[in-house]
């Protein structure tokens, strides 16, 4: 996007950009332009001096420039959903769950943490012991499974007792074994 000398279009700088502006981008954006806004998004929702809600705004805009770079064909899964994990993870522990909402939903972000592991505990354990004689393509597996539950000490600790939450927990154990 260009500047005019009116000020109606943002300028070339998306970090200036509103958030109407940087979300309106991100609906016709594509490839690196996706990871920029995502980043970008994501800068503004760190921003401490922002208000609670302002900074659930820009997440969310993060989280959809990200999600939309798999409709692009654009981002790996695996890191797509590692990128939307943290930032989710980041929201419940700094800004409080809401359960109205399932970006910012412990009970979500954990049943979306599941679905994205293809391997079960004990499986990837036994890859884990055996990960020298394995080839590159497990290992990355098992390494993208170490990114997928890096957000899970955290988690656990807003979740109730329950079956979802003794799996998470299991996986923590075995995190520490995965390459």
């Amino acid at each position: 996007m260009t500047g005019d000398e009116h000020g109606e279009q943002p300028g070339r700088d998306p970090s200036t950009w509103t958030l109407d502006q940087l979300r309106t981008f991100v609906h016709g954006a594509g490839g690196r332009q996706l990871e920029t806004a995502r980043v970008v998004a994501q800068g503004q929702a760190h921003n401490a001096d922002r208000p609670p809600e302002s900074r659930r705004q820009w997440a969310k805009l993060s989280l959809l420039a990200n999600r939309r770079m798999l409709d692009h064909a654009e981002g790996n899964p695996a890191r797509v959903a590692q990128q939307d994990f943290t930032l989710r993870m980041w929201v419940i522990d700094l800004l409080g769950p809401d359960d109205t909402d399932p970006d910012w939903s412990p009970e979500a972000l954990a049943s979306d943490t599941l679905d994205a592991l293809t391997f079960t505990p004990l499986r990837a354990a036994a890859l884990a012991e055996g990960r020298r004689d394995l080839p590159t393509g497990q290992i990355r597996e098992l390494r993208w499974h170490k990114s997928l539950t890096a957000h899970l000490e955290s988690l656990v600790g807003h979740l109730a007792p329950g079956p979802v939450r003794e799996r998470l927990v299991t996986w923590t154990a075995i995190r520490r074994l995965l390459p």
